[in-house]
This record gives C-alpha cells, sequence and structure tokens, in this order.
C-alpha cells in the first residue's frame, strides 16, 4: 500500500535512481498501538527509510507494509510477496527496510528474497545494519540474518515454554472459548492479569446445549437450530461479526474440554482455573453419543416420529427407519423399513410396515403393564429399605472413592514432572493422561450417584410405581414427544415380529431397569399376591379350585404371562410370599 503525502516523489528528475520500502509488524496490536492507524513503528520505518533514499540520492516510487503479519513465514505476508512482483516488472534500484529482521527472520526466507532481488537487479538496503556488496557487507548480512533467525527460534521457544507453564498452572493461554471472556484485572502490586470470566450472555446457553444433546434425542442440526433460535452468536471481532455458529463449530465446542473445566495445550491436558459450565460426566456422555453418531451415520436424521430409535426388526434385530411415502392424492403414510435391508447388510426379506398397526401394538403392550395398589405399596416398602440400607453404607464408599481421587491426582502430577523433566516423551504423556482421565471420570460418576438426594431418588420411585399402575391411558393421552420418554423409559429395544404365513404382526420387549426388574422378576409375587387376596375374599374356595387354579392366573393383567406360576411351582412356598 501506498502513502502518497508521507513518501516524497520526483518523477520529473530523470537521473535519481528509485527505490521502494518495505514496512512490518508482526502483532495486530503493534499495528494499532495508540489508537493510531498505523501504531507508532510503522511511521518510525518510514521516516527512517525516507532519510536512507534521501542520502542514496534514490526516489521512492511505492511502499509495501504488511501490519500485524509474522516475519516467520515469507509466503503469509502478502506485501511481501506484491513487492517481490513489483520489481520483477519495474525497473527498482534500490529495496530499502529498516532492519534485516522485518524482511525476513528465517536464514532459507532470506536467502530467497535476495536472491530474488537479485536476479531482478535490486540492490537490499538497511538503515539500520551496514549490509551492502562488500566482501564485509555480504558477512555482515549473513551474521545479521542468522542473529534474526536465532532470535525467533529462541523467542518461539521462550513463548512455548511461558505457555506451558500458565497452562500447567491451570491458566488459559488462548483466547477464551465461546462462553467466556478475557479480561484484564489489575492486581493490588499495580500488575495486570489476563484471565478469563463467565460470559453471562452466552454461558447458559452453552451449558444448556450439552445437557440437550446428552439426551439422545437431537441432531448437530437440530440442536443448532435451537441454540439460533435461543440467541446464541460469535463474539464480535475488529475482522467479523457476531454470526450464528455453524455445524462444524457447534461440533467443535461439544468436543472441547475446557467447558469441563480441562486446558488442552500441545496435546496435553490440565486440570483448569476457570469455572466449568458441563459436569464430566455429562461431558463423557456427549463425547460418546458425538462418536457413535459418526460411525453410525445417524447425526443428519430428519424424521423425528416417536417410534425412531425404540423400534427393531424381529427377524434380524436390526433397527427400523421411519420413513413417509404419499399416494397420488398428495396424502402421507409413515412405515418402518428395516435398515439391514435397506443398507444391505443382512438378508433381510422384511417388508415396509404401517406404523400405524405398530403404535396400536405398542399401545396394548401398555395395556400389559400394570401393578395392583397393594403389590406397589410393597414394591416400595421393599426399595425403601434399600435405600437406607445404601444411605448408610455410601459414607464408606465415599471415603475409598475419594482415596482413589487423590492418588489419580498425584499420579497425573508425578506424570507431567516427569514430562517436563524430560522423562517420557510427549506420545507417552497423552497416553497416561487419557487412562487417568477416564479413571477420574468413572470415579466422578460415582461420587455424583453417592450425591444423589435419597429423599429425590424416593420421590422418583413413588412416581415410578405410580405410573405402573395405569401405563395405558398415561400413554394414550400423551403427545408424540412424551410418548418417546415412555418409550425409551421403559423399553430398551421394542422388537416387531412377523407371521410368515399370516402376516400378522406382534411385538416383543426389552425392558429397561428397573422396569424390567419390577415387570419381571416380581411377577410370581404379584400373582402370589392376587390369590392371596382372591381367598381372602372366598374362603370357602378350596385351593386349587377354579377360583385359585392356574387357569385363571393367566387372566391377571401384567406383564410376560407366559413366566407366571401357582404359588405351588414357587421354590420354596412360604407365607413371605
Amino acid at each position: 500500500m501506498s502513502n502518497d503525502s508521507a513518501i516524497p516523489r520526483v518523477m520529473d528528475i530523470a537521473s535519481s535512481k528509485t527505490a521502494v520500502t518495505y514496512l512490518r509488524v508482526s502483532t495486530a496490536d503493534q499495528a494499532k498501538r495508540g489508537g493510531r492507524e498505523e501504531g507508532f513503528s510503522i511511521p518510525a520505518q518510514r521516516e527512517a527509510n525516507t532519510r536512507k533514499a534521501t542520502s542514496l540520492d534514490a526516489v521512492i516510487v511505492e511502499e509495501f507494509v504488511d501490519a500485524g503479519e509474522s516475519g516467520t513465514s515469507a509466503a503469509k505476508r502478502p506485501e511481501l510477496q506484491r513487492m517481490l512482483s513489483y520489481v520483477r516488472e519495474h525497473h527498482v534500484d534500490y529495496c530499502i527496510v529498516h532492519k534485516l529482521d522485518r524482511l525476513a527472520r528465517s536464514r532459507a526466507d532470506d536467502v530467497s528474497i535476495h536472491f530474488a532481488l537479485t536476479q531482478a537487479g535490486v540492490t537490499l538496503v538497511s538503515t539500520s545494519e551496514n549490509i551492502d556488496e562488500t566482501p564485509s557487507g555480504m558477512l555482515m548480512h549473513g551474521i545479521m540474518s542468522s542473529i534474526a533467525e536465532f532470535y525467533s527460534r529462541n523467542l518461539a521457544n521462550e513463548v512455548t515454554k511461558g505457555m506451558v507453564q500458565k497452562a500447567s498452572i491451570g491458566g488459559t493461554v488462548s483466547r477464551a472459548p465461546l462462553g467466556y471472556r478475557n479480561v484484564h484485572v489489575n492486581t493490588e502490586l499495580g500488575r495486570v492479569d489476563r484471565t478469563v470470566e463467565i460470559d453471562t450472555e452466552r454461558a447458559h446457553l452453552i451449558t444448556w446445549a450439552f445437557y440437550r444433546y446428552s439426551e439422545g434425542d437431537p441432531t448437530l442440526r437440530s440442536l443448532l437450530d435451537e441454540l439460533t433460535t435461543r440467541g446464541l452468536r460469535t463474539r464480535a471481532t475488529p475482522k467479523w461479526p457476531s454470526k450464528p455458529l455453524t455445524i462444524t463449530g457447534l461440533h467443535k465446542l461439544l468436543r472441547n474440554p475446557y467447558y469441563k473445566g480441562e486446558i488442552r495445550y500441545r496435546g496435553v491436558i490440565y486440570p483448569g482455573l476457570h469455572e466449568p459450565l458441563v459436569d464430566p460426566d455429562t461431558w463423557q456422555q456427549v463425547q460418546d453419543l458425538l462418536s457413535s453418531h459418526a460411525v453410525a451415520g445417524t447425526h443428519q436424521r430428519t424424521n423425528n416420529h416417536y417410534l425412531r430409535g425404540s423400534a427393531y426388526c424381529g427377524t434380524c434385530g436390526s433397527r427400523l427407519m421411519v420413513t413417509t411415502a404419499r399416494n397420488r392424492w398428495g396424502t402421507q403414510y409413515l412405515y418402518l423399513v428395516c435398515s439391514g435391508r435397506a443398507r444391505k447388510i443382512t438378508d433381510c426379506q422384511r417388508q415396509a410396515m404401517s406404523a400405524e398397526v405398530i403404535e396400536e401394538l405398542i399401545e396394548d403392550e401398555y395395556r400389559t403393564i400394570a401393578l395392583s395398589p397393594a403389590l406397589r405399596d410393597s414394591i416400595e416398602e421393599l426399595v425403601l429399605e434399600d435405600f437406607d440400607t445404601l444411605q448408610a453404607g455410601s459414607e464408606t464408599e465415599r471415603e475409598q472413592i475419594e482415596s482413589q481421587r487423590i492418588e489419580l491426582d498425584a499420579k497425573r502430577q508425578k506424570l507431567l514432572d516427569a514430562h517436563y523433566a524430560g522423562a517420557i516423551p510427549l506420545d507417552l504423556m497423552k497416553s497416561e493422561q487419557d487412562r487417568i482421565a477416564g479413571h477420574l471420570t468413572r470415579i466422578e460418576a460415582q461420587l455424583t450417584s453417592l450425591d444423589a438426594n435419597f429423599e429425590q431418588a424416593r420421590s422418583v420411585l413413588a412416581d415410578t410405581l405410580d405410573l405402573t399402575r395405569d401405563c395405558h391411558s398415561a400413554y394414550l393421552e400423551a403427545n408424540d414427544s412424551t410418548r418417546r420418554l415412555f418409550n425409551q423409559a421403559f423399553f430398551a429395544k421394542i422388537y416387531i415380529d412377523e407371521d410368515d404365513e399370516t402376516r400378522e404382526r406382534s411385538i416383543r420387549v426389552d425392558y429397561n431397569e428397573p422396569f424390567d426388574s419390577l415387570l419381571s422378576r416380581l411377577v410370581p409375587a404379584r400373582v402370589h399376591h392376587e390369590l392371596e387376596a382372591k381367598k381372602t375374599a372366598h374362603p370357602d374356595t378350596p385351593e386349587g379350585g377354579s377360583e385359585a387354579g392356574t387357569g385363571d392366573i393367566a387372566k391377571v393383567q401384567g406383564s410376560h404371562t407366559d413366566t407366571l406360576v401357582g404359588p405351588v411351582g414357587l421354590e420354596p412356598t412360604t407365607k413371605g410370599l
């Protein structure tokens, strides 16, 4: 770029020699320091170069300025490349720089640039160093170029050393990620400390994003849409305005361990001093979901039907995909299709199934999920006794787990010390850190479970047992979102079977805990309880008669009726049942 007001031009003097000048500062801060358009360094370099051109009886015909560009790579400085093109196309006698390190801080770049200038017939001139074409001048040129490279590399090493030291004590070594702000804090001793603080405008949205995605329901696209609707945008910079996140940006955000309180620098993880926005357990759940979606290719799903993710093919065990079809009048129909057949990863021949038929089968399944009031109270009493026992023993377990955490923290610190001392290589350091971090994550999860509020657990138990009294009505009244939660809570998998001859369809389910225990292992106890109730109501009915016989047992409303047996079949039969 040129500055006509500051560069004297005497183009009408034919005998004058011509020169170009090259000016550079390394950082954007230097380029704008003091609130000036060009800071302080560039005007000072321009003035010195102008005086040098006057002493050489040369006229400056063009000026090239790289403001805020590092000298470590010539290829990344646009004005330098433009200058080299200019001297190849125009007659220029001199290239004037303030110091050699403004032109290059790499010996290889210095040789390359000097060769390009020499080929164009241009003499390189420094206002601060004597680097003419004499043998002593060329020697001085080589020495100064080597010194510039040494200074650059030594400075980089010192900066890296300082960054590693800052990271090792938990400091943030770069621009704070979204949800935090870099701030300067004045200490009592008059120093200015660079630290980070919570960005109150965005932090709560970042926290919400982690917990929302950990639920396993949203895709990255739907999560991004929700975040954008809620107002999450990037921070504005001098070069770029504030704007919504991209899919790639959101993925990087969810992968960043900074949000769980850790600093990652040069591949090594350090405990951070900043306040985390998400707990380690939730952060790990998000990582597992991101990895599983990347493998399964499910991160771009768009059909959000409430059966998606719960229904499986009873023939080959593959997940059933929800798809749509339209007739010639535009009416839309929902179908479930075996993903094993669709993707040709199994030899399954199952045809598409109407979603409406499957929905009716699942609704009927909820009819079988029912506990009598008396049995519900008995189960609650038994489980609450277990809660009391667990609560009493939790303190001892907590002490043991805390001891393990302290031991692992000490091992991690020894690992860092050994790495700083050069005793172990970086790759071994990383693998050991990952192993220790995995153990610590599991320990944190255990401590979190021990911290669980037992009163809240009692409340959840009561709600769960109440729900099993009439799931069918609740399911019918629920909207699609709640139905999905129902299916995810009760069933690990819902298998859709089909009779090869009659083409009739049926379902079988794998229950999630605690419903698997409540509705499977406790079925004999429930049946016995119902029979005892009948005996009380009809004391004259003989045992084994029609009132208490196995013929009536099959009519008891419940799940897994094929496992029901009479009291005589229980081993051993006791009054405790």
